[in-house]
């Protein structure tokens, strides 16, 4: 199963028909084993004890029978069997055969209670009810859980790995509709968390993106084309490789989930690209005078094929090498690198065959206006007032070519600024591995002073409730005392509450980080406990929210003692850093003990053991597992206890009676109590005796700050023999920053590029030229990522991914022109000016599309916003810069690696001739 948490609801009795020890084992006996059965259920965890016939032995009545718990044990032993006792009659010649039956196993209290302990010559009879109360309870009694101030019992569902989230819950919260119909009067069923609330709302928000971003790169379509008709051509393009890529989701084995369908936005600006530079290219020969539909069709895709062709390839090229890389992040890039490859190359294979047959059925030539007649139509109009303004356009960008053409040094000095920029951001940039975001729900966990015990904890969750009551935008929560999220015991305790929908509370100061500080307001006054409060992870498994984790390693065998200074210097440093709002740790070695030592001569004289005497105490003080029963189908225990009344403090050793050769002796008398103070629990990791630090980064830090901080501190404060190993999400991101994954991801996308180019325009040279607008675009995500206050993340790396590939696809529209002008005898500069302007309106129109289809993203707000807008600032600024340094530089270096291809090749082709 997976770590991650799918579901939480709870078993409620409102009006407290119902204790918490009947609703665990309603939930236990009649929905746990069908939530089970539902396929893709990895664990479904009940939040309290079992039933267990519970014999509360008194200790009093017991010694004056001279008995001790290691005889209720045997008389349990010998008489609460099964047994198979055979038959009468089996193979004789009989007429019938009878099986004997022995009832077994007991299974009501009664039945236990008529437990024969002795029996006298006289004839009496002592009877196990007659020395213990016996009660079917619960097996223990270390958590109380409620909801909502009531009895109540939660059940934590974890899923299978692979297996599809939504629809697991979709058939959990079907059932347990069918139970509600079931359900005795008095008992309600309540949801506390659920991570399909945050799935469908995030997936409701992504599809309403997906349509707002095809109406506006409609628009921009429209605008530059300013034809109904070729507008419609890219627009069915757009929902046939939609429909091509959800086939290839199929076939590949991936689900609809916010991966896949960011891939779709982001693929609505490309996917239309290659029918943009078909429908262009026609569009062109109409302007060229062209009457012919089907001639124009046919011409156009043959002057572009090369281009579309080598430009899909070259994208292709950029994610299906990344798509092998292994761990968390290579899950990213793998869903989103081949959705977006599979969708692009179905647009490709659209624009070469779809869109050429669309051009000659639909588009129509030009209206012809004759000198000083005014048009007609409304799209003539537009278009050549649209013309006439994108002539100037032109002419003004030509001339800023000539520039750069003319002096080299100035786009070779750019190219070196945006080197260093580049360098300089990726050094600097905010880093975490996915954003934070408001999932709806929200953990509280709850460590009170060492040694405190479940009724005090449980007064404190109790004046929690009190304090959060009047936050609107709290719906339900649940609470339980005896266990938290740090650790399991009488003085640990968690809440989890639910959210309102995130319809109902649109404001900032209604977000989740606004419900986290007031609840810290509201708790404030609370100081017999510490409160930390925090959200689920963002990647299911990593860790139990979205705090960092790290532990600390006793690596030398210095001891608990010495691990824990260390570990309170350690917090104490971290907690002085501005990048941590706090650090702190759950352990403490103060918990309240007592050593029992037992004086073994003194037991040996008096006719006992010393395992008689631990016998005796484990048999009063702690709970003695020493049968089973059946009741209810299912098979329970039977644990031998002293009432609370009779444990409750340490004169109660002198109430408590082993067996001596002179009768019943109080066990104080050979035991000796010390106080001493230790841990409740000792931790490892890595093999390592280990402590847990957990924390929340202060606002304006990233989780890198906190892990860069973290680094720094444990230098100063770590001394030699002790070590450190980050754990949950902040582990995942730790080791994707020391693999520089991020690099090796840009470094082989360049490479895959070069190496397709190089084949396609069989040159070492020209491809730089393509590949010299990439740092441009890259600079331009990170700095606009910067200034935009968010944090370099899978969403905007991933995103970066897919800008190099557009980059090196627009870039090739102008090589790809320009180099076939050279063959037909241009000079360097004619060529490469021709191509620019040429080129000028597909690439304008390209890039309009992808950036204005990203706006839903830049600006989205409400359900998943922090990774729309990872997503949509760092690609959309990219793209702008990239392309402006495009227009400019790529001309420049096609001069200059066109003219060293020329003379290197040149120079080869003479020595071959000669040969």
């Amino acid at each position: 199963r997976q770590s991650s948490t799918l579901k939480v609801f709870a078993l409620v009795s409102p009006d407290s028909t119902y204790d918490e020890t009947f609703l665990t084992n309603y939930l236990s006996i009649n929905v746990k084993p069908q939530i089970q059965r539902i396929s893709g259920v990895g664990d479904c965890n009940v939040m309290g004890g079992d039933y267990a016939m519970r014999v509360w032995m008194k200790p009093d009545v017991m010694a004056q029978y001279n008995l001790i718990p290691s005889d209720v044990s045997a008389a349990l032993a010998s008489q609460n069997i099964e047994a198979s006792t055979g038959a009468i009659g089996e193979n004789s010649g009989n007429v019938f055969q009878y099986t004997l039956r022995y009832k077994g196993r007991l299974s009501t209290e009664e039945e236990f209670g008529e437990i024969v302990i002795r029996a006298y010559d006289d004839g009496r009879v002592l009877k196990l009810k007659d020395i213990a109360d016996i009660e079917l309870g619960a097996v223990t009694y270390n958590y109380e859980g409620r909801v909502k101030g009531a009895p109540g019992v939660s059940c934590m569902i974890n899923q299978t790995a692979g297996s599809n989230a939504n629809e697991i819950i979709k058939e959990i919260d079907a059932y347990l509709e069918t139970v509600k119909a079931d359900l005795p009067k008095g008992i309600e069923i309540v949801d506390i968390m659920s991570t399909k609330d945050f799935l469908d709302a995030s997936i409701h928000e992504v599809i309403k993106t997906l349509f707002e971003t095809i109406l506006l790169v409609v628009l921009v379509v429209y605008i530059f084309l300013q034809s109904p008709r070729a507008t419609l051509i890219p627009t069915i393009c757009i929902f046939v490789a939609l429909i091509a890529t959800f086939a290839f989701l199929i076939v590949a084995g991936f689900t609809i989930n916010l991966i896949t369908l960011f891939a779709l936005i982001l693929v609505i600006g490309t996917v239309v690209d290659d029918a943009i530079i078909v429908v262009e290219a026609v569009q062109a020969r109409f302007d060229m005078g062209y009457r012919s539909a089907y001639k124009a069709a046919t011409d156009g895709v043959e002057g572009v094929s090369a281009a579309v062709v080598s430009a899909t390839l070259v994208f292709m090229a950029v994610f299906i090498p990344v798509s092998f890389l292994g761990g968390t992040s290579g899950m990213f890039y793998k869903q989103f690198g081949l959705t977006m490859a599979a969708a692009v190359g179905f647009s490709a294979i659209n624009a070469l065959t779809l869109s050429p047959a669309l051009c000659a059925l639909i588009m129509k030539p030009n209206e012809l206006v004759a000198p000083g007649e005014k048009p007609k139509q409304f799209s003539t109009k537009f278009r050549i007032a649209f013309e006439a303004g994108f002539g100037r356009l032109i002419s003004k960008y030509k001339g800023g070519v000539k520039f750069f053409i003319k002096y080299k040094w100035v786009g070779v000095g750019c190219l070196a600024l945006a080197c260093g920029l580049l360098v300089y951001f990726m050094a600097t940039a905010k880093t975490s591995l996915v954003p934070n975001e408001d999932t709806g729900s929200l953990f509280i966990s709850v460590d009170a002073a060492p040694g405190t015990t479940l009724a005090e904890t449980n007064d404190i969750l109790t004046e929690m409730q009190r304090s959060i009551s009047g936050i609107d935008e709290i719906q339900t929560y649940n609470q339980v005392a005896g266990f938290s999220f740090s650790g399991s015991g009488a003085s640990h305790a968690m809440m989890m509450i639910r959210l309102k929908p995130w319809d109902l509370r649109p404001d900032k100061d209604q977000s989740y980080t606004a419900v986290i500080e007031k609840i810290y307001a509201s708790t404030a006054h609370i100081k017999n406990a510490q409160i930390f409060i925090f959200a689920p992870p963002m990647i299911s498994g990593y860790g139990t929210g979205n705090s960092f984790f790290v532990d600390l390693q006793d690596r030398s065998g210095r001891g608990i003692d010495a691990l824990e200074e260390v570990t309170q210097g350690f917090i104490a440093a971290l907690n002085e850093r501005p990048e941590v709002q706090l650090a702190y740790t759950s352990f403490s070695s103060n918990f309240p003990q007592y050593q029992i030592d037992v004086d073994a001569a003194k037991c040996i004289r008096a006719g006992t053991t010393t395992s008689e005497v631990l016998s005796v105490l484990s048999g009063y003080y702690g709970s003695m597992y020493v049968s089973n029963f059946n009741r209810f189908t299912k098979l329970y225990r039977v644990i031998l206890q002293a009432p609370p009344e009779f444990r409750d403090n340490m004169q109660s050793l002198d109430d408590v009676y082993v067996r001596t050769s002179n009768g019943m002796a109080p066990v104080s008398q050979f035991v000796t109590l010390t106080k001493i103070y230790g841990a409740e629990v000792l931790n490892r990791f890595n093999m390592f005796t280990s402590i847990t630090v957990q924390g929340m980064p202060n606002p304006g830090y990233s989780s890198g700050d906190i892990i860069a901080a973290i680094e720094e501190v444990s230098q100063e404060a770590l001394p030699t023999g002790f070590g450190y190993e980050f754990s949950g999400m902040t582990r995942e991101e730790a080791e994707l920053s020391e693999s520089n994954t991020t690099a090796i991801v840009y470094v082989i996308c360049v490479i895959f590029i070069y190496l397709i180019l190089c084949g396609m325009y069989e040159s070492l040279f020209l491809p730089l030229a393509v590949l010299c607008s990439v740092p441009f675009g890259l600079m331009g995500s990170y700095f606009f990522t910067k200034i935009c206050g968010m944090e370099s993340n899978i969403y905007t790396q991933v995103g970066m991914v897919m800008l190099i590939g557009l980059l090196s696809k627009t870039a090739i529209l102008i090589t790809e022109y320009g180099s076939q002008r050279r063959k037909r005898g241009m000079s360097l500069s004619a060529a490469a000016l021709s191509a620019a302007g040429v080129r000028l309106r597909p690439i304008l129109m390209t890039v309009l599309t992808m950036v204005v289809g990203l706006l839903p993203l830049i600006t989205a707000s409400g359900v998943g916003a922090n990774g729309y807008r990872s997503l949509g600032i760092g690609t959309a600024g990219g793209m702008v810069v990239g392309t402006i340094a495009l227009m400019f530089i790529t001309p420049m270096f096609f001069v200059i690696f066109q003219y060293v291809e020329e003379k290197v090749m040149g120079k080869r082709k003479e020595e071959r001739a000669a040969l």
